[in-house]
């Protein structure tokens, strides 16, 4: 291998290195609210890592290697649900009953709301993710999961209202009025 190329490999592992130490714990974050659960997140980080040191060298713009591998943790969470017929969903009858309010209530709430978000189909899960937690536009949103704006806001809305109808009487209490489909 000439010296050049040489010279050209290295550069690439420390450019590639230094967007890993920066931005997998984001990728990390967002591969657990897809999925539920610290080691599938961790497999999901490492194959979208993968697929993205792969592409590197094709990455015009460097800038745009999150999004890369935001897209492969999302596409490699859909393909595994249909692959394996993988399945986390915890289906409860009905949400945990509240705590008093307070720092617990809190603590229960979140819970609550993140075992409700954990029921949903994985399409619906990661655009409400990516919509509202990655706080991704419905564009950015439908090229990250490799879909139309359409399919986004029948996602988002579908899961929105599947989390309305898990929570019943006490939907209005959490937060969801304040998400919208309309960005």
């Amino acid at each position: 291998m000439s010296r050049e190329k040489a010279q050209t490999k290295a550069q690439t592992r420390a450019e590639f290195a230094e967007f890993v130490a920066a931005r997998s714990g984001a990728l990390h974050r967002a591969a657990y609210l897809m999925v539920g659960e610290t080691s599938l997140a961790q497999d999901l980080v490492q194959e979208a890592l993968a697929k993205t040191y792969a592409a590197w060298p094709r990455l015009r713009d460097k800038g745009n290697a999150e999004a890369y591998a935001r897209k492969a943790i999302t596409t490699t969470a859909i393909s595994w649900v249909r692959r394996k017929g993988w399945s986390h969903e915890r289906s409860t009858a009905a949400p945990p009953d509240r705590a008093t309010p307070g720092h617990a209530d809190q603590v229960t709430q979140s819970a609550w709301l993140w075992e409700c978000l954990l029921a949903l189909p994985v399409r619906q899960r990661a655009a409400i993710v990516l919509r509202y937690y990655e706080d991704l536009t419905e564009a950015q949103t439908a090229e990250t999961m490799g879909c139309a704006v359409g399919t986004v806001k029948s996602q988002v809305s579908a899961g929105l209202a599947k989390l309305r109808q898990q929570l019943g009487d006490d939907a209005d209490v959490l937060p969801l009025d304040t998400l919208t489909t309309g960005r």
